[in-house]
């Protein structure tokens, strides 16, 4: 079985790669840009769409707005990605918005950062694969019905890519990130040419009217200012995922802090280009869309089942001629591919974050740890099994899922800029050179201007959004704050109880050694362990069994005697049959009545070499184990007996000792010195090798 698994891993993951091949993992700007950027490039395919869904709530007569909101996204696009350059540039260990809280603001208010970027990172998975499906569906919608499935499925494929490791997915992510950047300037160009020339394009549904939602007709005043800044708010999805790059400075060739920044200015100006044309489109060619496909009047098909085309896809089919030109589906595939891919900015972004984290002793100290391709697995598992189940719970529905978007995103903009704002006050304390202060104070004002814009923004978005289900996203970062307290609060009372204050006080010798090993019937397990037991030299040594029937105890006893065996055999009664209890509580009275004595458990086992072996046998030792680990004073051994089908199982050649990819251990070791882990109960506890106690 374990060969089985080991097979299906290095044909999913790949080989194993010593840590000394870090360096061959890091990537130059062409690969960086669509690993770390797919997300705010591919953003660009629904922002436009999510800022007509709002303003069609008051029907058509306000999509006028549109223009001015994409204006405001788009400045205020160019002053997070400035403003992010400086964060590159003066933190370039990869913490991001992380590092700078924490050390400007204080731990606590960089937790707050972490949890929101958690958060928010699981909800770029999401929201990024449940857009590319809608986008698959847009173009083959007999596929609504198998909507969740291929979400799902998506998510699963993702994370197995980036488990093969980061410059690995690169690789399989830079084509279709640049397909879709190729595709959506192209459609912009020939779009806008067109409309110079007198020959605009008309979308599907410039002559669908919209009925304005209850309650949202004639709108003045400060209703129709919330209108306005609630569709802004939806807009700035289009920034989602802009800090990736600051936290990923570490995976960049050298010099890593100008890579980092020339290729987060590259993902701007294409990701404000992008969005610009596709915003500018919608307007010329008129695209009606609104949430609830009811409310437009003269669609085609039953609104009740029938899904609305996606605003590129309509761009698309009234540009290059109808939806069955290639032009249509070449965008339409792009863009799905490239949305799925999105969701590759989160498996850079959570996994590195959280390995940070778990050094900081915030989350589990096993997110830390490198897989065998020289990537954070286990943080990679974990944000698709999250991911995943949330896809589920929402029916991979982009309209359910955008609403828990983007409220990360800002806190941790904000927080980070005002860090920013305090780290350059700091450095311009100390500084005397005129020149080098006058870059300070220059990078002072940018930082200052993006604490102030995105603040005005994180507002903004807690006011249209909270009760829509922006919740939900308070609610998980306020949990996973309080539970990486606790995490940390834990870690380090465990280092405070395990710290050495005087090392004579713990390396007293105990006053005697009290040996029992634990006996159900006379075969060779038992006399090997107490053979051990002997070898040991303990001050004293007795046989330990449970009579749970009479008559066998009574027959195991006679065959003690028969065959001469000097150790003596104690009896422990059981009226309701229990052999944990007994043993537990026997030990624990020798332990009371010495307790400066050392009790030391021999356990016989039985090794088998195959998993369903451990079926046709009992598991009470594994109990007993259990319970007398908890047991202060107690030592419990393992005496193993490998019954034949463990001595037959095939060698493996020789190969890396387990773990010794992840210690940097660059000799081979041969696998009759270190057995395969799926046999060596320390190295996995949860297949540990069956004992036999009866």
């Amino acid at each position: 079985m374990a060969r089985i698994v080991d097979g299906i891993k290095r044909v999913v993951i790949g080989r194993a790669l010593p840590s000394e091949g870090l360096q061959e993992t890091l990537l130059p700007k062409r690969l960086a840009l669509p690993i770390f950027a797919s997300d705010p490039l591919s953003s660009v395919a629904y922002a436009t769409q999510e800022i007509l869904l709002v303003l069609t709530l008051g029907g058509l007569a306000y999509l006028h707005l549109t223009t001015w909101v994409a204006m405001a996204v788009v400045g205020l696009m160019a002053v997070v990605v400035l403003s992010y350059r400086q964060v590159v540039h003066a933190y370039p260990s990869g913490g991001g918005s992380y590092e700078v809280v924490a050390t400007n603001l204080g731990p606590s208010a960089g937790l707050v950062v972490a949890a929101s970027l958690l958060v928010d990172y699981v909800m770029t998975v999401a929201v990024s694969v449940a857009s590319g499906v809608d986008n698959i569906i847009s173009a083959v919608p007999s596929l609504n019905d198998y909507r969740t499935g291929m979400a799902v499925g998506f998510v699963a494929l993702l994370a197995a890519v980036n488990l093969r490791g980061v410059r690995e997915s690169g690789r399989a992510f830079a084509a279709p990130t640049y397909l879709f950047v190729a595709g959506v300037l192209i459609m912009c160009a020939t779009g806008l040419f067109r409309w110079l020339v007198g020959d605009a394009p008309v979308a599907e549904s410039a002559a669908y009217g919209v009925t304005a939602a209850p309650g949202n007709s004639n709108l003045t005043g400060l209703a129709l200012l919330m209108l306005g800044l609630r569709a802004f708010s939806s807009g700035c999805t289009a920034l989602t995922g802009v800090e990736a790059i600051s936290n990923g400075v570490p995976a960049f060739r050298k010099p890593k802090s100008r890579n980092a920044a020339s290729t987060m200015t590259a993902m701007g100006l294409i990701a404000v280009v992008m969005f610009s044309g596709i915003t500018a489109l919608a307007m010329i060619a008129k695209v009606h869309i609104t949430e609830d496909t009811c409310r437009l009047t003269g669609f085609a098909g039953d609104c009740a089942t029938t899904p609305q085309r996606t605003v590129i896809a309509q761009l698309a089919a009234a540009i290059f001629g109808g939806d069955h030109s290639f032009g249509f589906f070449f965008i339409q595939a792009a863009t799905a591919l490239v949305l799925v891919l999105a969701a590759n900015t989160a498996f850079n972004g959570f996994p590195l974050l959280s390995s940070i984290l778990a050094q900081h002793r915030y989350l589990p100290r096993q997110l830390h740890t490198r897989g065998d391709r020289l990537a954070f697995s286990n943080g990679i598992v974990a944000l698709a099994v999250v991911a995943g189940g949330l896809l589920w719970v929402f029916d991979a529905s982009v309209t359910n899922l955008i609403h828990l978007y983007i409220l990360g995103v800002f806190t941790s903009f904000t927080l980070s800029q005002t860090g920013m704002v305090r780290h350059w006050n700091r450095a311009l304390r100390d500084e005397t050179d005129p020149a080098q202060r006058r870059r300070h104070q220059t990078a002072r004002l940018i930082n200052g201007l993006g604490a102030f814009v995105t603040g005005l923004v994180l507002v903004i978005v807690l006011l249209t959004k909270f009760m829509q289900g922006a919740y939900l996203a308070v609610i998980a970062a306020v949990a996973l704050w309080l539970m990486m307290r606790g995490i940390r609060r834990h870690y380090d009372r465990t280092a405070a109880e395990l710290a050495v204050t005087d090392p004579t006080d713990e390396t007293v010798l105990p006053a005697r050694v009290h040996a029992v090993v634990l006996v159900s019937k006379v075969h060779k397990p038992t006399l090997r362990a107490l053979a051990y037991a002997r070898a040991c030299r303990p001050d004293t040594l007795e046989a330990l069994t449970v009579a749970v029937d009479r008559d066998e105890a009574k027959v195991l006893q006679d065959q003690w005697d028969a065959f001469g065996i000097e150790v003596p055999l104690k009896t422990l009664a059981s009226p309701y049959r229990e052999v944990t209890r007994p043993v537990v509580e026997y030990v624990r009275s020798l332990n009371r009545t010495s307790p400066r004595d050392v009790i030391s458990v021999f356990i016989p086992e039985y090794v088998v070499g195959h998993w369903w072996e451990n079926l046709l046998h009992n598991q009470s030792a594994l109990w007993l184990k259990s319970r007398l680990l908890f047991t202060p004073g107690v030592m419990v051994i393992s005496v193993p007996w490998q019954l034949s089908s463990s001595e037959h199982r095939p060698q493996r050649p020789t190969r890396r000792a387990p773990g010794s990819v992840r210690r940097g251990e660059p000799a081979l070791t041969p696998w009759a010195n270190h057995p395969d882990p799926a046999d060596d109960p320390a190295a996995e506890p949860d297949r540990a090798p069956h004992v036999d106690t009866h």
